[in-house]
């Protein structure tokens, strides 16, 4: 290793100090989230890297599908493309603890060859918004929720997906929330992932077990929006790597089985005055602002039209069937410490005053839920949207209902230009026709329920 590279590993974080422990660090990792979430990238040797490193990548990897097939754009030569710049972001450098060797991954950010931001990269989608909040003088603060899955490997897709075996042999059973012994009845994969944080200098703020069976919840603490999408980012492949390390499988679908609830990423979400620190949404007397009221206004008028970027699948939608799970909202309806609305007001402090969206599930990407999110809140505040009257008690029916297909939500987010406009509209219209795409894709297939009961009674 040259002394150069030498000298940067030293500045790195005591968490990694200690996690490289005296060995040499052999690869590293310069990784970007696609329009998924997921991990892209190239691993190179310590060698060949620095700080002031450029490594290079087609654009296209924002032209695909979860499943991989290239979507065709309205794009002026479209394939006949030319790489981007991946610029390493040193404040994101984490240890990679389930790797065999000492191994850093590194997140970078995304520019054209003239310097300026790809506007299709989900990191800088969500920079993008955050500085419209700091040219008011604001900064946004968010703390997310984190639900997932441990589930038995699924290795034929045809099967459905089963709760995993605990310490005690037995299979998880659902509607055992908060239960410790449930959480302990995982204890080694929960070890492992609360020692993977800390190897990565990744901090938890609490475990829970949730209502379905092998249902884990992970809260982290308050921040700066960037920083936590950085932190789900890498959360989710250390909680997968975690998992695999026991022989199970950790899952972020939205709504991995039939009858259990569905995953939900929750993010309470507050605003802070730049220069005195103070939460935006209170007043000197404690008081909720009329700022505060315009951010629950904006985010009830415009969370519908932002469905398919927190809850951007197919499957997304069947978490919030009722029947199964009581505490998914079907609206964007507000209340004060009221589980039944989409957008709920905790028993908080003045300082501590936050709204949390409920709406969004743990399939998202992390930087664009959080950018949506954001968005709909500083709309409403900018253009004064007065909130309907917030709601006690559970809902029959409500006004402001969320779309119940991602058919439907990309219709809306189509027809939605103030939205498309404070998320880029390249990126909007980039983003629109991926999820088209995918539609397209799960509609040609057949499905067990179709061949079951169609293929010979009709």
């Amino acid at each position: 290793m040259s002394s150069r590279n030498q000298h940067w590993l030293t500045e790195l974080p005591d968490a990694f100090q200690t996690y490289q422990n005296g060995r040499n660090v052999d690869e590293v990792e310069c990784i970007v989230p696609d329009l998924a979430g997921m991990s892209r990238g190239k691993a190179m040797p310590i060698k060949k890297f620095s700080p002031d490193h450029e490594t290079y990548l087609p654009i296209s990897i924002f032209y695909q599908t979860i499943t991989g097939e290239d979507v065709e754009l309205d794009i002026d030569d479209q394939w006949a493309e030319s790489d981007i710049v991946l610029k390493p972001d040193m404040s994101t450098a984490k240890a990679v603890p389930w790797a065999k060797e000492a191994t850093l991954q590194v997140i970078h950010d995304l520019f054209y060859r003239d310097g300026k931001p790809v506007e299709l990269a989900p990191r800088n989608v969500l920079k993008h918004v955050i500085e419209l909040y700091r040219k008011q003088g604001w900064e946004p603060v968010v703390a997310p929720e984190l639900e997932f899955y441990l589930i038995n490997p699924n290795l034929d897709a045809n099967e459905p997906i089963q709760p995993p075996i605990g310490r005690t042999g037995r299979q998880g059973a659902g509607r055992q929330s908060y239960s410790m012994s449930a959480v302990d009845e995982y204890g080694p994969v929960i070890d492992t992932i609360y020692n993977y944080a800390e190897d990565a200098g990744l901090t938890i703020d609490t475990v829970i077990q949730e209502d379905g069976a092998g249902q884990v919840e992970i809260n982290l603490t308050h921040g700066d929006p960037v920083h936590l999408a950085d932190q789900v980012f890498f959360f989710k492949r250390i909680i997968k790597e975690a998992a695999l390390n026991h022989g199970m499988f950790a899952t972020f679908m939205a709504k991995p089985m039939k009858e259990q609830p569905g995953s939900a990423m929750h993010v309470h979400q507050s605003v802070v005055d730049m220069e005195s620190g103070n939460n935006i949404f209170s007043d000197t007397d404690g008081n909720a602002t009329e700022t505060f009221m315009h951010f629950i206004g904006g985010s009830q008028k415009y969370m519908p039209l932002v469905m398919p970027l927190i809850a951007p699948y197919v499957n997304s939608y069947r978490r919030f069937e009722s029947d199964t799970n009581s505490s998914a909202p079907t609206n964007v309806e507000w209340g004060y410490d009221n589980r039944a609305t989409g957008l709920r007001v905790p028993v908080s402090g003045a300082q501590d005053r936050r709204l949390e969206n409920r709406v969004i599930g743990v399939d998202c990407n992390p930087y664009l839920a959080i950018a949506a999110s954001l968005a709909c809140g500083y709309l409403g505040i900018m253009e004064k949207i007065q909130p309907s009257k917030p709601v006690t008690g559970e809902l029959e029916e409500s006004d402001f209902a969320i779309p119940t297909t991602l058919d439907h939500a990309l219709n809306l987010f189509h027809n939605a230009p103030a939205i498309r406009e404070v998320l880029g509209r390249s990126f909007s219209m980039v983003y629109e026709e991926v999820k088209l795409a995918e539609v397209r894709q799960f509609h040609r297939e057949i499905s067990p329920w179709e061949r079951e009961h169609l293929l010979l009674n009709v």
